[in-house]
């Protein structure tokens, strides 16, 4: 069969061979034993009606051992045997060219260079999956091979529900991932609803198909970088940050440490992905050993170098050799995924990958005391440094959150409202009231030709734009156009591709639109074949993160998620090409709401109309949230939104003088 001919067939009619379990893959790991026996007849009656009772009889003790053996249902059998990757999307069958476009995307989070646990669909943070199983992906696939621009397929937690009438203008798919009942939205009620095959973790991207690999992150960690390394008023070249962190999102700080030019040390306990990220030059050199790591940090300062250090074991080590040899760290962070502490996404320092794996699946209580225990110890090391002189901020990955829970020395000793932890978010130092306050965030786009002239054409086309609007910019965002203008311009020489021909920049609403405008007109003209347009989830106004995107609201309104639920409905009405809505993401299930969308460029008039309204609110939702929380950026920003939009009036907040109060 040719490739389309697997697509249009959806689940197969007579079963596949079983695949065996390919060792050099890197796997997610065994999830622990939540079912009990009735629930496992459950989850087995669960993934048997994705097929014909004929098949079930042999289904049902592969499916009972998958089960035993990782802890879910994943029918490895099922597996496509062509590549897993982003095509041109003219290579793709179907009716809808956006829909085409959704299957690029699709393949393009599963593609082996970009997937963090590829065979069990899951694109990075350890949990965060496109889908649950591998029938929800070839029925998926199917039915966007069939649709019309007149349907929309219903996305339920990674199961397709099905092709529903719509019409042109409304989404052609709707996706939800993990919106549970708020009482049932604790870490244990996604281990158990996620083993019955009824709800999954979408992190933020990966289950809204808009993953990009590590780049999706390198500008914002960039952005980050250099501004903390300005707010303690030192030039990045010489100075020392030190991190963890190389699967999934994390990845991309080591490349981010070497674009803003300082030595970045970055530790990560998975030989398999440190391994990786070598090999994708992402870091310059792997370190298996303390005292030549001090080494050759010592000498990368002094000579400035820009160097990036893996470091691969844990970073408690690394914290505390750099205390013993009183090496001066400038500025620190992690992001590990500590939204998901006891599957994964932190690791016990003392032991091994591999005996920690065991452990986490078969001795769950004592893992998670072993973990506590060791952020206990990664806090009392950072407190030692940051006692030295070292600017230490968490990234939004629940370190703080997670250490405090542990016991950890991380609370503040006169706490007040948004600022309890000894640290900051890195969103209420930096991004926050630097980017998403103005309306700068993670817009991205994807090339569906997958020709890499695209990209660095409509990087040309993006770079024109931004030079044209920065004369007129008023000197509250100048700071931030020239950043952008920079990191546009060196975007490919810093070889930052992974997978699909994509590309990402920090922009407010006016440079958002006026991107797209130039690309759809670029397409009109046939200079360019068709573009995704999306964005990280984590922006100005799709996500409610009370520890992270929401982090610097005051008002005490940073528990609601009512932006980011306004943000998709919002996005849907005006012409999302697909909408996404999930719980969990970025700082853990049930910390967090946050929103995504994608859109088509065709370069037809309809896609035009299209983008400028649905960019705007996109946008000027989360400023007009930030504004009414007396945000000043934001107050400032929608001030100015008003002036050149007459159709949009903002409720403006009035002050209140504290000395009355």
């Amino acid at each position: 069969m040719t490739f389309q001919e697997q697509i249009q067939q959806g689940i197969p009619n007579q079963l596949p061979q079983p695949k065996p379990y390919e060792t050099n893959i890197n796997h997610a790991p065994k999830r622990k034993e939540i079912l009990g026996e009735e629930e496992k007849k459950l989850a087995l009656k669960n993934a048997l009606r994705y097929f014909e009772p004929k098949f079930h009889a042999e289904l049902i003790p592969e499916f009972k051992q998958e089960l035993e053996d990782y802890g879910r249902i994943y029918m490895y059998r099922f597996r496509p045997d062509y590549e897993m990757k982003a095509r041109p999307i003219t290579d793709y069958p179907g009716k809808s060219e956006q829909a085409k476009a959704i299957m690029l995307m699709i393949q393009n989070n599963l593609d082996y260079a970009v997937a963090q646990h590829p065979h069990e669909l899951i694109t990075y943070g350890g949990n965060g999956a496109v889908f649950s199983n591998w029938a929800q992906y070839l029925l998926t696939m199917k039915y966007l091979s069939e649709m019309s621009n007149e349907q929309t397929l219903v996305m339920y937690s990674g199961h397709p529900m099905g092709l529903f009438p719509s019409h042109k203008d409304a989404p052609r798919v709707v996706v939800t991932n993990g919106m549970m009942i708020p009482n049932y939205s604790k870490p244990d009620d996604w281990e158990k609803f996620n083993a019955l095959g009824v709800t999954q973790y979408g992190q933020m991207t990966a289950g809204s198909y808009m993953y990009i690999g590590p780049q999706g992150i390198v500008h914002g960690t960039t952005i980050t970088v250099l501004n903390a390394f300005r707010k303690i008023k030192k030039e990045p070249k010489g100075g020392l940050f030190v991190t963890s962190g190389l699967g999934g999102m994390s990845g991309a700080q080591p490349k981010a440490g070497n674009i803003a030019g300082c030595v970045t040390v970055c530790a990560e306990v998975n030989p398999k992905i440190t391994k990786i990220r070598h090999d994708q030059k992402w870091v310059n050199e792997i370190h298996e050993d303390l005292d030549a790591l001090v080494k050759r940090v010592r000498e990368a300062q002094a000579n400035k170098e820009t160097v990036s250090l893996a470091y691969l074991g844990n970073i408690v080590e690394v914290w505390e050799k750099f205390d013993q040899e009183d090496l001066r760290i400038d500025i620190g962070s992690d992001q590990t995924s500590l939204h998901n502490p006891w599957a994964g996404g932190y690791y016990p320092v003392g032991q091994s990958f591999e005996e920690s794996n065991t452990m986490m699946a078969e001795n769950p209580e004592l893992f998670k005391e072993k973990v506590q225990e060791t952020l206990r110890r990664h806090a009392a090391a950072i407190n030692k440094h940051t006692e030295k002189g070292t600017y230490f901020f968490d990234y939004g990955n629940a370190f703080l959150l997670e250490a405090s829970r542990a016991g950890a020395d991380v609370m503040a000793e006169n706490p007040t409202l948004g600022r309890e932890f000894k640290y900051p978010s890195y969103v209420q130092d930096i991004m926050g009231p630097m980017c998403f306050d103005y309306g700068f965030g993670p817009f991205r786009w994807v090339c569906s030709s997958g020709n890499p002239e695209d990209l660095q054409k409509t990087d040309d086309i993006a770079c024109a734009v931004l030079e044209e609007m920065v004369k007129n910019s008023p000197e509250e965002i100048q700071q931030q156009m020239k950043d952008n203008i920079q990191w546009i311009k060196g975007a490919q020489e810093n070889k930052l591709v992974v997978g699909s021909q994509a590309r990402i920049l920090y922009a407010d609403a006016e440079g958002r639109m006026k991107i797209a405008e130039a690309f759809n007109k670029a397409i009109k003209n046939g200079e360019i074949g068709p573009v995704v347009l999306g964005r990280d989830h984590h922006d100005v106004s799709g996500t409610d993160s009370p520890y992270r995107e929401t982090s610097n609201i005051y008002d005490g309104s940073r528990f609601t998620a009512d932006m980011a639920i306004h943000n998709v409905i919002g996005d849907s009405f005006r012409g999302a090409t697909w909408v996404s809505i999930h719980n969990g993401g970025g700082v853990g299930w049930g910390e967090v709401i946050n929103g995504g969308f994608g859109m088509l460029l065709d370069g037809s008039d309809d896609a035009d109309r299209r983008l400028k309204s649905m960019l705007f609110w996109d946008v000027n939702n989360g400023i007009s949230r930030r504004s009414w929380a007396r945000n000043e950026g934001a107050v400032f920003a929608i001030k100015r939104a008003m002036e050149a939009e007459p159709n949009l009036k903002v409720t403006l907040p009035n002050l209140v003088d504290e000395n009355l109060l």
